[in-house]
């Protein structure tokens, strides 16, 4: 029973309204929770690995080591998200001049899902139907797939190589590297298997 400051019980009228008020809260959630279940449900979801309904981030699945993290804002679920790609820069680049030319496409009657297919131009791949070492390679420095909870997120961009690394173990092989340097929170060093030039981007938490 919900017990005011003063110890008084609160009016039938009070909890009524506070009900009313948490299903309406629930209602407004309904697009957003229909627009993560549909992506969670048709697509190969690599972060979160078990997503609450809190969750408003999906990594999802492209290809050949390629996936797109979509940020979903909770009231406003039918708007483009915020979204950037993970991946070699030779195949992650034109998604992106896509994703930048087409946006006009938006559809805000459309489902979240078919907006970002039809804007990219892509069927986004089921778990069921990727080649699974696609996307469970081990790391190729700690030979982990996961790390602090964290998946390898930085591939080398040489078409031939495209080892993927976590980003922690990346950056401690840069440093080591007498040849490697480093300009704010970019390293330029070369890559641990194919020895061509690899970049690096720290994220503000792991600068």
């Amino acid at each position: 029973m919900f017990i005011c400051a003063l110890g008084e019980k609160l009016p039938n009228s009070s909890l009524l309204s506070i009900h009313r008020q948490f299903l309406a809260a629930l209602e407004s959630l309904k697009a957003f929770w229909n627009a993560l279940d549909e992506i969670d449900e048709k697509t190969w979801v690599l972060e979160p690995e078990k997503p609450t309904r809190s969750a408003t981030m999906r990594r999802i699945a492209v290809g050949n080591n390629v996936s797109i993290n979509v940020e979903v804002d909770p009231r406003h679920p039918t708007m483009p998200p915020e979204c950037f790609f993970l991946g070699p820069d030779h195949v992650v680049n034109p998604l992106k001049m896509k994703l930048n030319s087409s946006i006009h496409m938006w559809d805000p009657e459309a489902s979240l899902l078919q907006n970002l297919k039809e804007v990219l131009e892509i069927d986004f791949p089921s778990r069921e139907a990727l080649y699974k070492p696609d996307f469970s390679m081990d790391c190729g420095i700690c030979y982990a797939y996961r790390l602090d909870g964290a998946i390898p997120d930085q591939v080398c961009d040489d078409s031939r190589c495209g080892r993927p690394f976590h980003q922690a173990c990346l950056y401690e092989w840069l440093r080591g590297l007498p040849s490697s340097r480093q300009s704010y929170n970019v390293i330029f060093g070369e890559c641990p298997y194919c020895n061509k030039q690899i970049t690096l981007k720290m994220s503000l938490k792991k600068a």
